[in-house]
């Protein structure tokens, strides 16, 4: 796949690629064509193969601690298969943050059950590697529902407004505090970062001048 702007060619790209965001937003899509434009390994949320997750929209709660600990473990292992020598320095890009794994589990785990997740997660002791940067993409609930209708995934027909707006919340708290690593902010609510081309080279041109610990990117939505 070509490159959308030539100045990617010569460009000294971040070797580890985070996309991050709430169900909805866009995150695995845009992970893959990042992924296609770099020409770099993808890591993929496992979602899909998550077999309590269905059950976890539907009925909430009870389901609640299967769900993330099967998220848990599948992350780390993929963690593990990078390999020791790429461990540490991966060319990658992932459509998560294992670090952001809690902000779930604090909002669908009960007390007892949090503390249980976090007994699980000191014992795996995840060797995770710190991206380059984090693409951290935003937007409403509103916008973020109409996705998840108009994508028909079945499970996620069940998700609730609430749930949503909830997690967003989550989202905002947590990339407050997250400073390990660069994180562009993506104002994703009225722009195609997937099909349309304009959208994306802005994009991939602010990822790759990028500098600072944080920017935001706002682009018009009718900018071609």
């Amino acid at each position: 796949m070509a490159m959308p702007i030539a100045a990617v060619e010569q460009a000294e790209l971040p070797r580890f690629v985070a996309v991050e965001g709430p169900i909805g937003v866009g995150k695995t899509t845009l992970a893959r064509r990042i992924s296609e434009t770099f020409g770099y390994p993808i890591l993929l949320e496992p979602a899909a193969e998550n077999p309590f997750l269905d059950r976890f929209y539907r009925d909430g709660g009870r389901h609640a601690l299967p769900t993330q600990l099967f998220f848990l473990l599948h992350r780390a292992r993929q963690l593990a298969e990078l390999g020791e020598g790429d461990l540490f320095h991966p060319v990658l890009v992932a459509d998560f943050l294992i670090q952001k794994d809690r902000l779930f589990a604090e909002i669908t785990l009960d007390a007892n059950e949090l503390t249980l997740y976090d007994q699980i997660y000191q014992t795996l002791a995840i060797n995770t590697p710190k991206p380059d940067l984090v693409v951290y993409l935003q937007a409403p609930p509103d916008v973020l529902m109409e996705r998840v209708r108009r994508r028909g995934i079945p499970a996620e027909q069940h998700i609730s407004g609430e749930y949503l707006a909830a997690l967003i919340d989550a989202y905002t708290r947590f990339f407050h505090f997250y400073d390990d690593a660069p994180v562009l902010i993506v104002n994703a609510a009225d722009i195609d970062l997937v099909n349309h081309d304009g959208h994306y080279e802005q994009l991939i041109s602010r990822i790759v001048h990028m500098s600072g610990m944080r920017q935001y990117f706002n682009p018009h939505p009718t900018l071609i």
